[in-house]
């Protein structure tokens, strides 16, 4: 969606759309490297604006019941979808990414926004939400406490990542403002315009009340200045910036919560049963090539480490090898273009980086960037863009790995890493101190009880494989609404989403105590919480 005249993208605070002041920040094409708009967040009143959510947008927000707020949603859904093809325009200009990469994004977002309109529709014309039922505190049962969920009294603010300007939004949005939670929403700076433009969108459709959901393009500074005690905090990135972020006031003296989903070495396991030429080594195959080359491996899921026994170790490069060799890379412009550029040029030379930091350790087994000319054939696509093919690294031992098991390169890469048994699959995977997802294949689905049980209490989430479910699994990177998102450890410690165990972050659970007729009286305009 090319501009002739890059504009200057307004910030929504107060319930005004603000320009920011200063020099602001360009937002190009990391294909052909053209300005497309600008940002700054720079002169804006912020205590204006956490001030105005708090005290305006967040009472009316609340004045609404679950059920009207579910509505909202659905609304906003259908405002989505009617300028969608906006969205994939911006995308493909300023992410570089190709139209299935962009509906990863895009239409996952407004998957997840409808999913949560559904839920939100079952808790119906409540405006409280009960933890379990009524418990005696008197023998006789005249005094007794009931535990219930109320909305906090405050603005949940995202300061989000740059690969998901859409999806990291609504993703977390939609349990906010279904708790009745205003949001202020800081994306990343380099993709900050799709986040932009849906905020735009949802503004003029006048779906929520005024400052219910603003936008701040540009820099953080000052942000979390403004968070007070009852306010929550969303955060994705690095795991060195949230831990910059934990040692602010607002978390240490203020006692604000904060939700950290940070960067973590995700890993697919091959069971010993799942040989060259079986089903669930053909799925393996086709799911760490294509999660190295989904939105160029720009996902905090992707797999970086695809672990099998090492008597499948030849089997396994050779096909995950002959898969990349296949991946059209270059200009998403063109058709024939299966993988688009990394977001920034800054990205590209991290990841190269990256690259050279593993190949200290690794083997190369699959670099798309060689050719004859030791020089990747970009489509429509220079060396001077952002583009970087894939790159399949190599680590027989998986054993003797250092940097395989402590480095994450965001992009086009992974590591095949060898064991010699399950035990030390197990153990190899657990190297990664905490991650996202991890993935098992195998021929039999019994056979992955064990190793799914033990690798629970170190990912956010198991993804098991087999056969059976060729069609019908979602994929180890994706994420479902359905399903909670986060993990321990190095991955932040944080959950989101999980079904309405998404609420959960945004409201604050009291126990009332007193005479039986009033416990029961609290059951009124109140619904159980679900457990999803």
């Amino acid at each position: 969606m090319p501009m002739h005249s890059p504009a200057l993208l307004e910030n929504y605070v107060a319930g005004q759309w603000v320009a920011g002041g200063g020099a602001p920040t360009a937002l190009t094409d990391p294909v052909t490297g053209e300005t497309l708009a600008f940002v700054s967040s720079a002169g804006l009143d912020l205590d204006a604006a956490f001030t105005f959510a708090r005290d305006v947008a967040g009472p009316a927000l609340r004045a609404l019941s679950y059920g009207e707020r579910a509505q909202r949603l659905a609304q906003i859904v259908a405002t989505l979808q009617a300028n969608r093809d906006d969205y994939y325009a911006i995308a493909t200009a300023n992410s570089g990414t190709v139209a299935t990469d962009s509906a990863v994004d895009i239409d996952g977002a407004i998957y997840t926004l409808s999913t949560y309109a559904k839920l939100g529709a079952t808790l119906g014309d409540a405006h409280t939400l009960l933890d379990g039922a009524a418990v005696p505190l008197a023998k006789d049962a005249s005094f007794a406490v009931r535990h219930v969920f109320r909305p906090t009294p405050g603005v949940a603010l995202f300061i989000n990542a740059f690969n998901f300007p859409a999806w990291g939004l609504w993703e977390k949005a939609a349990g906010a403002l279904l708790a009745g939670v205003p949001v202020i929403v800081k994306p990343a700076t380099s993709t900050a315009w799709l986040t932009q433009r849906m905020v735009a969108d949802v503004v003029a459709a006048g779906l929520l009340p005024p400052g219910s959901l603003s936008v701040i393009c540009g820099t953080a500074a000052g942000l979390l200045d403004r968070i007070g005690p009852f306010d929550v905090v969303s955060f994705t990135g690095s795991a060195d910036t949230a831990a910059t972020l934990r040692a602010h006031p607002a978390f240490t003296e203020r006692s604000a919560r904060i939700n950290v989903e940070a960067d973590s070495l995700n890993s697919a396991v091959l069971l010993p049963d799942a040989a060259s030429g079986t089903a669930a080594f053909d799925q393996f195959v086709r799911e760490v090539a294509r999660e190295m080359t989904v939105k160029a491996g720009q996902k905090c899921t992707a797999i970086r480490r695809a672990i099998v026994p090492v008597e499948h170790f030849d089997a396994a490069a050779a096909a995950i090898a002959e898969r990349l060799a296949r991946t059209v890379v270059g200009n998403p412009r063109n058709e024939a273009v299966k993988m688009g550029s990394l977001v920034s040029l800054a990205q590209k030379r991290a990841v190269l980086d990256g690259i050279a930091h593993l190949q200290a350790e690794a083997e190369t087994l699959y670099d798309g960037n060689l050719d004859g000319d030791r020089k990747a054939a970009f489509v429509d696509a220079g060396a001077d863009s952002a583009c970087v093919a894939p790159v399949l690294l190599g680590l027989r031992n998986g054993a003797s790995g250092q940097r395989v098991h402590d480095t994450e390169v965001f992009g086009p890469v992974a590591t095949l890493v060898g064991y010699r048994d399950l035990e030390e699959a197990v153990a190899l995977a657990k190297r990664g101190q905490g991650s996202l997802v991890v993935s098992l294949y195998s021929n039999d689905a019994v056979a992955m009880r064990a190793p799914a049980l033990a690798l629970a209490d170190a990912h956010g989430r198991v993804h098991a494989v087999d056969p059976s479910v060729t069609k019908t699994q979602t994929g180890h990177g994706n994420v479902m609404p359905q399903s909670l998102h986060g993990g321990p450890g190095r991955a932040g410690g944080g959950e989101e989403l999980g079904g309405l165990r998404a609420l959960r972050f945004y409201h604050v659970r009291s126990a009332v105590q007193g005479p039986a007729a009033l416990i029961e009286a609290i059951t009124q305009d109140a619904v159980e919480l679900p457990k999803a």
